[in-house]
């Protein structure tokens, strides 16, 4: 139990911090939001794609979108992560009596939480704009649980980088690599146009994956392999951090 409070108390002072910070804020949640409406209402009328009119293709780009708002959400969980290793904080918090696993758990708790906060936020912007979904409840909770493992992975992706950096800005750079991999997948135009090299990195990289998921699970179409195949990156990429993460914390 002390491990639990200790993670949830941990997690409660990074919460309070990033509601304190305007710049988070704005990053976090008005970015992705801006790039929802520049997609739909400035780009979605040049973009064709087959069996996606433009009235649809808010419903087409969201996964992405989503996905989007926690990538950028992950810049700022490896920027206080860095932070507290720079300015002593995990020194300190090693000579406190409380469970020493306490102290990332309480950054990734933190983090899943401020992410699916923001991601809940772009997607009742979604609806204002015309997204809508005829999916069963069965479908969205299978949605909605990608969703929360990318976010899972994600964080835990941040705990290595940020550990390992020297600087915030090195810490939080990582976060730009999981934006090139938003670009080179499907999140705004299917693969299929693309350069054959180009093709088949975004076929099978892993965001194309769960981009596919979450959009055919909310457009009420068949899965296939992207279902098993997104699950089975996300929880590889989330033991492979949190085992390497793990590793640096303890000799830093």
């Amino acid at each position: 139990m002390t491990f639990i409070s200790d993670t949830f108390t941990l997690a409660g002072r990074l919460i309070k911090h990033n509601l304190r910070s305007l710049d988070t804020i704005i990053t976090v949640i008005l970015m992705p939001i801006a790039m929802l409406l520049l997609m739909v209402y400035l780009f979605g009328g040049a973009i064709q794609i087959d069996g996606v009119s433009h009235a649809e293709y808010v419903n087409y780009v969201l996964p992405g979108i989503l996905l989007m708002t926690i990538a950028t959400g992950s810049a700022y969980t490896a920027l206080r992560i860095n932070l507290d290793k720079t300015s002593g904080m995990f020194d300190r918090f090693k000579t406190l009596p409380i469970s020493k696993s306490a102290v990332l758990n309480g950054q990734a708790v933190a983090s899943v939480i401020f992410m699916l906060t923001s991601t809940l936020i772009v997607l009742a912007v979604a609806f204002l704009i015309g997204f809508r979904s005829k999916a069963s409840i069965s479908e969205w909770l299978l949605a909605l649980l990608l969703i929360v493992g990318f976010a899972i992975a994600v964080t835990w992706l941040s705990v290595p980088f940020a550990l390992a950096a020297s600087s915030i800005d090195g810490a939080s750079a990582f976060s730009y690599l999981i934006l090139l991999l938003l670009f080179v997948s499907s999140a705004f135009v299917p693969v299929t146009g693309m350069p054959k090299v180009v093709r088949i990195f975004a076929e099978n990289q892993p965001l194309t994956h769960v981009i596919q998921a979450v959009r055919q699970l909310l457009t009420t179409q068949p899965i296939g392999n992207h279902g098993w195949i997104a699950a089975a990156w996300l929880i590889g990429i989330t033991l492979f951090s949190y085992l390497i993460g793990t590793l640096i914390y303890r000799r830093v």
